[in-house]
């Protein structure tokens, strides 16, 4: 009798394991994809960019004590909301290439930045020399372009960190935006 009750504990474990193999039955077939919707258009995630622009002939100026050549270029879009939350972004162009702000070089002989300062519809640029000793020209030749990127989610919330469009380079920019150079 012991051997019998072995063998159905046996027998009952056997039948339950079988009937719960994954191997039971077939699988159904899958059902026909939907159609695909059509294909937006390419968008600039609500970014604003500029024309190339002329800025007109700087004047000295001297910006927290420092002495320099300053101009500006109109933004009308430029808000205080988009200073707040967003990305302001400006490039120089001359010659072959396109080169973001700030800039350094050595024309004219000595070390000087041209850099940007933005404020509500309006980008100051301002060159300056780094030994404090004079100034540089800022020639009416250079072009000027900004690239404003509105404020989205807030990093907290965001699925993904905002890139750091000011390591990128111009072309990189204008390809992640479809922005035409």
């Amino acid at each position: 009798m012991k051997i019998s009750k072995t063998i159905f504990t046996l027998f009952l474990v056997a039948i339950s394991t079988i009937s719960c193999s994954s191997d039971d039955g077939t699988d159904g077939t899958d059902g026909k994809d939907g159609i695909d919707g059509q294909t937006g258009a390419t968008g600039t995630a609500n970014v604003i960019y500029s024309a190339w622009l002329t800025a007109p002939t700087a004047v000295a100026e001297t910006i927290d004590g420092t002495a320099g050549m300053s101009t500006s270029i109109v933004a009308p879009q430029l808000s205080e909301d988009i200073l707040a939350k967003g990305t302001v972004l400006v490039y120089m162009s001359f010659g072959a290439g396109n080169y973001p702000l700030p800039y350094t070089s050595t024309a004219g002989g000595f070390a000087n930045t041209i850099t940007a300062i933005s404020t509500a519809k309006k980008i100051k640029l301002f060159r300056f020399r780094h030994d404090g000793a004079g100034t540089v020209n800022l020639p009416t030749s250079l072009s000027w372009r900004y690239i404003l990127i509105p404020g989205g989610v807030a990093a907290a919330t965001a699925k993904t960190a905002k890139p750091d469009y000011s390591k990128m380079s111009y072309q990189e920019v204008c390809a992640r935006f479809n922005i035409q150079p």
